[in-house]
């Protein structure tokens, strides 16, 4: 133990000065003899390789499954980003599909243009009764856009109905087909008169029609303008079937699927009684929220 601590003293002491002076012989060394310092140095070389190729090939292994799992996971991020992608294009789609079947409707609204004098609000349909016993909608426009009992509901088709019930933001409309719907029709071109009936199914009938009428099926149906409730000439429907003397007519407009709707003013109150309290700072007539 006591030679020991010595000997430890002395290679502490003395190491650094041994590294160095080695350092300045291998140097001097491979000045003087470059071919020498060369040898010894490939020969060095040629002993590490095997061992160097040994070690190498674990950290290769390693580093392709570095490799790997880097790919996999950029992979992954990938595919994540593409699914997002993917969504985002999805609800674009739905939104342009969208966009593209209220702006055909819109268009449709325009086929049929009210009378200049004539005020009108468009509305959406936002709800259907669809029931067996009531056949109307509701639309998000009411007695603040200017809409009054009576007014005519149309689409780019033709007649819809009429304005039974308005509130502040919403209108109730009574269409055609509604067992208590009676419009006053007259054939286009015979002039005959009649009045279309709703009973609650797809297709009116005509009632009050003259004994020896010559409706045929095929033939279109007007309003006549009777009643002061709708002027004349609006374009209902067409005549779809006559049998055993019952004349059912098919409406122009597609009652089960409405969209938009034109409430259109024509200044007619007709037989229709509005309300018995009026609305403080409406005016007698619905005003317009769009002019032709």
């Amino acid at each position: 133990m006591r030679l020991a601590a010595p000997i430890k003293v002395i290679s502490q002491r003395f190491a650094l000065p041994i590294l160095v002076l080695a350092s300045v012989a291998m140097i001097v060394l491979g000045k003087a003899d470059t071919l020498l310092f060369e040898r010894i140095r490939s020969g060095f070389a040629d002993s590490a390789a095997p061992v160097l190729r040994m070690i190498s090939q674990p950290v290769a292994a390693v580093d392709a499954v570095v490799g790997e799992v880097r790919g996999l996971f950029a992979l992954r991020s990938e595919n994540a980003r593409l699914r997002e992608d993917n969504a985002r294009l999805l609800r674009w789609q739905q939104v342009a599909q969208g966009l593209g079947v209220e702006n055909a409707r819109l268009r449709d609204l325009l086929k049929l243009t009210p009378d200049p004098s004539a005020s009108f609000v468009t509305g959406r349909v936002i709800a259907n009764s669809g029931g067996a016993f009531v056949r109307s909608v509701l639309i998000d426009a009411g007695g603040s856009a200017g809409i009054m009992r009576g007014q005519a509901a149309i689409t780019g088709e033709g007649l819809v109905g009429r304005v039974t019930e308005v509130g502040d933001r919403a209108s109730r409309i009574l269409l055609l087909t509604d067992l208590n719907s009676r419009l006053p029709v007259v054939v286009d071109g015979s002039r005959e008169r009649a009045v279309l009936a709703g009973d609650n199914s797809d297709e009116p009938q005509l009632l009050y029609v003259p004994a020896h009428s010559a409706i045929r099926v095929g033939d279109r149906l007007v309003t006549s303008g009777n009643g002061g409730i709708f002027p004349p000439g609006l374009p209902v429907g067409t005549v779809s079937a006559v049998t055993d003397g019952i004349i059912r007519v098919q409406p122009y407009a597609e009652l089960s699927r409405l969209d938009f709707l034109r409430i259109v003013d024509y200044g007619l109150n007709g037989v229709l009684p509005q309300a018995v309290t009026p609305r403080p700072g409406k005016p007698g007539r619905g005003a317009a929220s769009h002019s032709p």
